[in-house]
Parts: C-alpha cells; sequence; structure tokens
C-alpha cells in the first residue's frame, strides 16, 4: 500500500524492529492512525530469519529469547499470531583437556555436574541462582516502567521514586551492598565471591560482556550479567527460548499483532531524513523524495543514525549533539551462521545427546576470555574467541531440512574500528569466519566436513545490512554512564527528545538492548500519557 504526499498519519515510527513494531502496535490499540516505514525488503530489524541458503533458515542476527516482557505477550496477544517460544534448559561447556561442564534444569544433575570441578561451588550454585533471581525480581520494576530520574522535581516523579524506595525497603545491609557491588565490579570478581571454580566461573561470566567492548574483568560487567538473568519464560526466571521458526517469526508475530490493530507497514521505504519545521517534527522523507507527514514521528533505529543522520545537527542543541557523540556503541561481536549436512560431534562428548540440544559456550578459562579481549583491543579479531552456539534444528525441525541442521554461533570479539579501519571489514570477513570455524572444530573434529554453506557477518555487516551503526547489537554499551535516566543522554531518558513531537523507542533507550519489547511499548505509553498525538 502507497501513502500520498498528502496523507496524515497520527504517528510514523522510522525502521520495524521488534522495538518498532510495539510502539505502533501500543499507538494503533489506543486508536491511532500509524505507519511503520522499513528501509529493508521485510520487517524484524536483527530480529530476523532469512533462508540465505535454499532450505536452511538462519536466524541471521539475534537467536535466543528470554527478555520480551510477558505484559508485552499477553497485551497484543502474539501467542494468537503465531508466537512461540521453545525451552533452552541446558548449558554445554567443553573444556580442551576433554572435560565438559553440563548444566541443566535438573538441580541435582547440575549439581552432580558442578561437583566434579567443585564441592563447594556445588553447593552454591543453587543459592546463587536464587539470588539474582531475586534480584531480577527487585529490578523488575525498573525495565517495566520509563526510568526513574533523581534530577525531576515533579510531584508525579518524586511519588514514584518514593515508591521505588518502598520496593527495596527493609532488605537490609547486606542486599545494598550485594547491589553496590553488582554496579561497580567486574563480572569475574562478581562470581569469584561465590565459586572458586575456574571452569564455572569462566562460562558464566561471558553474560557480563555480550554487547560491549568490555572484558571479563572490566569494571561494571557484573550489571550486564544480571541483565541477562532478567529473562523469563512463562513465570521462570533466568528462563532461554528458541523461536519456533527463528527469531524473525517474534518480529513476524508482532506485526500480525500491528496489523490486525490497524497499523500500515511499508517495506522497502528507506527514510532519507526527518522532516523537521519550526523545530517540530512533521514527518519524513523517503529516498527518492516522497514526504510522509503526522503529528509525531518515532524513530526505531539508534541514537546516532537518528539524530547525526536522519535529524541533523542543524536541529539540535550543540551541548545534546556532543552527548550524543560521546554515547559509545563500539560494536564488539559478530555472527557465523552453518548449514550442515548432519549433526557434527564433540571429541569430549560424543553422539547426539542434551548437550547439544542447549546453549554451547567456548569459554574455557579466564584467561582465554581474556586473550580474546586484548587482540580486540588493538583493533583485531579474536583468532580464539568466545563463543556462544545453538543447533536450533533439533529442537525445532521447521528451519532446516530433514536430517540436516542449522548452527548459529554469536562470536565475540569482533571491534567494529579493525587497526585497519573498518571499511577493511570486506577484506578481513572470510578470515574471521575461518578463525570462529578452525576454533570450534578443536572441539568438534569433524565440523568442517559437515558444513554445506556458512554466513558471516562481521560488525561493519551489521551495519550496512540490518542498520545497527558499528554493529552494536544493543544501539549503544550497556555500561553504567549509559543506562536509566543516562541512556541515551541525561535528561532525555523518557523517549522524548529536543526535537518536538520526535520520540525514541528502540534499544538505544531505556531499558536497553535484547529482544525485550521495552522501549517500545513504553514510548509508546509516554506518547500516550503526553497527549502527544
Amino acid at each position: 500500500m502507497t501513502a500520498s504526499a498528502s496523507s496524515a498519519y497520527d504517528a510514523i515510527v522510522v525502521g520495524a524492529g521488534h522495538n518498532g513494531l510495539v510502539c505502533a502496535a501500543y499507538l494503533a490499540r489506543a486508536g491511532r492512525r500509524v505507519l511503520v516505514v522499513e528501509r529493508r525488503h521485510k520487517v524484524g530489524g536483527a530480529t530476523t530469519t532469512e533462508e540465505i541458503y535454499p532450505g536452511f533458515k538462519y536466524s541471521c542476527c539475534s537467536y535466543v529469547v528470554s527478555l520480551l516482557r510477558p505484559w508485552i505477550i499477553r497485551d497484543l496477544d502474539l501467542p494468537r499470531h503465531g508466537y512461540e517460544i521453545l525451552p533452552l534448559e541446558e548449558t554445554f561447556t567443553p573444556f580442551p583437556d576433554g572435560r565438559y561442564l553440563l548444566r541443566d534444569s535438573d538441580p541435582e544433575r547440575t549439581k552432580r555436574a558442578i561437583a566434579k570441578f567443585s564441592k563447594r561451588d556445588a553447593e552454591v550454585y543453587k543459592q546463587f541462582g536464587a539470588r539474582m533471581a531475586e534480584l531480577g525480581r527487585l529490578v523488575k520494576p525498573m525495565i517495566d516502567g520509563p526510568a526513574p530520574d533523581p534530577t525531576a522535581r515533579s510531584p508525579r516523579e518524586l511519588l514514584r521514586l518514593l515508591k521505588l524506595a518502598r520496593h527495596v525497603r527493609g532488605r537490609g545491609e547486606e542486599w545494598l551492598v550485594g547491589n553496590l557491588k553488582m554496579l561497580t565490579m567486574s563480572a569475574v570478581d562478581f562470581l569469584a565471591e561465590w565459586f572458586e571454580s575456574e571452569q564455572l566461573i569462566a562460562p558464566m561470566s561471558v553474560s557480563g560482556i555480550i554487547g560491549t567492548f568490555l572484558g571479563i574483568r572490566s569494571p561494571g560487567t557484573a550489571y550486564v550479567l544480571l541483565h541477562h538473568y532478567m529473562g523469563e519464560i512463562d513465570g521462570s526466571y533466568r528462563a532461554w527460548g528458541l523461536p519456533k521458526g527463528g527469531t524473525g517469526a517474534i518480529a513476524d508475530a508482532i506485526a500480525s499483532a500491528a496489523r490486525a490493530l490497524g497499523v500500515e507497514i511499508r517495506t522497502e521505504a528507506p527514510v532519507e531524513r526527518v522532516l523537521v519545521e519550526n523545530g517540530r517534527a512533521a514527518g519524513v522523507v523517503l529516498a527518492g523524495g516522497e514526504e510522509l507527514r503526522a503529528k509525531a514521528v518515532v524513530s526505531g533505529v539508534d541514537p546516532h543514525r537518528t539524530f547525526l543522520g536522519l535529524v541533523g545537527e542543524e536541529h539540535l542543541p550543540p551541548e545534546f549533539t556532543a552527548e550524543i557523540r560521546r554515547f559509545k556503541l563500539r560494536g564488539s561481536s559478530g555472527k557465523v551462521n552453518l548449514a550442515l549436512d548432519a549433526l557434527p560431534e564433540f571429541a569430549c562428548l560424543p553422539g547426539v545427546g542434551p548437550h547439544l540440544r542447549g546453549d554451547i559456550t567456548i569459554a574455557p578459562s579466564i584467561d582465554y576470555l581474556e586473550r580474546a579481549y586484548d587482540e580486540a583491543k588493538y583493533g583485531r579479531f579474536s583468532r580464539r574467541p568466545f563463543m556462544d552456539i545453538v543447533i536450533p534444528s533439533l529442537t525445532d525441525p521447521t528451519v532446516a531440512p530433514p536430517g540436516q541442521h542449522v548452527m548459529s554461533i554469536f562470536v565475540q570479539y569482533a571491534p567494529y574500528k579493525l587497526a585497519e579501519g573498518a571499511a577493511d571489514w570486506p577484506n578481513q570477513r572470510e578470515a574471521f569466519g575461518d578463525a570462529v570455524v578452525d576454533t570450534l572444530a578443536e572441539y568438534l573434529p569433524n565440523l568442517k566436513e559437515r558444513i554445506l554453506h556458512r554466513q558471516v557477518l562481521t560488525p561493519w555487516d551489521l551495519e550496512q545490512v540490518y542498520g545497527l551503526t558499528e554493529g552494536n547489537i544493543f544501539h549503544g554499551e550497556l555500561s553504567l554512564e549509559q543506562l536509566a535516566f543516562l541512556r541515551p543522554a541525561a535528561g532525555w531518558s523518557r523517549y522524548r527528545t529536543p526535537v518536538e513531537r520526535l520520540w525514541m523507542c528502540a534499544s538505544g533507550t531505556h531499558p536497553g538492548g535484547g529482544i525485550m519489547g521495552a522501549p517500545g511499548a513504553l514510548c509508546a505509553q509516554s506518547m500516550l500519557s503526553a497527549r502527544a498525538l
């Protein structure tokens, strides 16, 4: 469907990533006329499934889900639109010496597995999980509502801060100290206060570095670890799952719900700029010159692309522009997707079993992970990287032909800014892919002979293909100075921008990245509360 230049919408959402679609759906649910414009041929942004090789469906970028807020799933009735999550219950870590650690949903089995490395760790592991789940529940009001603003003086905001204070009151000094440590410590140091076995600490610590240009010993990474512990599926905390049909099925379900509510979605409609008139957003201009007008514009792309690209510095206060330029993206990860003619086998645990059905982590030691980070600091991709791997076709046979499989490999580190410059990534892409496969083949000796096709996505590719500036999967690092009321800039965490009637709804806003949906939903709620439409 094509809208004419004179068409007037209540809101135009730029970008059909999952947050943009969620925002559009909530606005339409409130009776507003909404248009979503997407530059690619399909919805989803980085939440996408694509058949790059015949018969094999890759979750090209994001590949697991946990953080999608339960209230959004309910509000939009996503299961009715095809949303289905298959549990991902095992975490398997192989070691070069032939040993391995397999943790799963059975507490006693996991306890015995950990006890092979440390009886003490086996005893406290369940207690640690309970503590992290408790922290997740206490933080839940923070991620399910707008960021608290400690500088605000309005009665409504002071009341909200008071409610948050009551929420944590009475938790005691131990709880307060634990939270301060979580905010300031490195993932390794935080975990070392609980555990002694490196074979447990190393694979657990990697949750603290995903999407950041930091090492597992870097201060602040303990919070990122908590961010990944806040997920829940069907009320179960620290639960992860594989979307049936790949992650693109999530975006498709949200898009279906949005269309059912009246949202119009145009693909292959790249936005050239936001139309700003008299300091107000009045619509967008598409590549080719078509103007689309609306009472409000909502950006579902990252802060750099929004303000420095689509809006332009001439429409922004200099101090705000300076803050946006300081907002760190620093993509640090890549992705390798493989089509396999059969399952590969681990040298340490041959055969097909539960260890292949869950999450496979290549993080054999703390030093291994730190060396991977050291290479990235100097503008080189890690020759022996940290990898997080799933084989979704074992759980969801719809993503590969019968008897064949898809392997999804998240890789860190792959710095956007190479020593030779980001533009050199096309020359280094295959070498990066080789490093990933070669390292993994040390654990899966028959992997290479199983590969039918591989897709290698570098940070440069993530930028060029999916619009992620510098390839940052979270639209900006989850570092302490870029969280809550500071995301994306101090004073601008409530989805508003210095341009009147221009709003932000993606992962570069509170509460951050992952397939969460909260930025989109909270943006829509803020717009409706402010009667901006």
